[in-house]
């Protein structure tokens, strides 16, 4: 794995009112490393991301990406990034080779007509080129999701419940691109998910956060054991009923 820092997050915070959503947490995404972050609903994970992709200006600390700080660089760097989520709906009115032009586009590509037929080829979207993206099935507008997520090349790719709500086949698939990609690239990925047997099989290091706080880090599968679990599953679960117990524990 590389040693190069492409993400590097210190004492991250998000305040809305009396509501800390994010409490000053810090880590870093190497190159060619895959980072979970993860929690119950409401621990912070996407207002983390919406911060990194800077939907959102962070209350307190520092976002870094490849070296540079977004606050005073975030307009040079955002090439640099992309995301995908199956909530971040691509305009349905448009066809699934229209869309890969907007955001091709946007993000300045060069080659761009090439660029795109490898795309199609590579997510087997080429008989859908010109299916509008609104009747395209759930599995079919996740490999669009994802073929728009990388459009770019990007060094840091932010997936947010990149799986949800698809079967277990297209799920296998969208982890296996996701994996090869990060493979050949060398690219810093942080990726939410609900599914732990998912996290396991691609996290090489996860990170869990309760009530805007990072509770626990490590790798996935030695985890749960430095805890007293059988699975990461059941770190998940104890992690949402019981943060504060887990706070305090210190692993064997």
């Amino acid at each position: 794995m590389a040693d190069q820092t492409i993400l590097n997050i210190a004492s991250l915070t998000k305040e809305y009112d009396s509501l800390r959503a994010v409490d000053h947490i810090s880590f870093s995404v190497s190159a060619g490393e895959i980072v979970g972050l993860l929690g119950p609903n409401g621990a912070g994970k996407t207002t983390t991301i919406n911060m990194i992709l800077g939907i959102l200006e962070p209350t307190h600390g520092s976002i870094e990406i490849m070296g540079r700080d977004i606050r005073t660089c975030g307009s040079d760097i955002r090439k640099y990034i992309n995301f995908a989520a199956v909530y971040a709906h691509l305009p349905a009115n448009l066809t699934v080779i229209q869309n890969l032009y907007i955001f091709g586009l946007l993000y300045e590509i060069e080659n761009l007509k090439e660029r795109i037929r490898f795309l199609l080829r590579e997510f087997d979207l080429e008989r859908f080129a010109h299916t509008k993206a609104g009747l395209l099935s759930s599995g079919e507008i996740s490999r669009l999701n994802l073929a728009k997520a990388i459009i770019n090349e990007p060094r840091l790719l932010l997936l947010d419940e990149p799986t949800a709500s698809l079967d277990p086949s297209i799920s296998r698939l969208i982890r296996e691109k996701i994996r090869e990609y990060m493979v050949r690239t060398q690219t810093g990925i942080l990726w939410t998910s609900h599914n732990m047997n998912e996290i396991e099989a691609v996290c090489d290091c996860v990170i869990f956060l309760s009530h805007g706080k990072m509770l626990l880090s490590g790798n996935p599968k030695t985890l749960p054991s430095e805890y007293g679990m059988k699975s990461l599953e059941e770190l998940f679960i104890a992690v949402a009923r019981e943060p504060l117990c887990l706070a305090h524990e210190v692993p064997a």
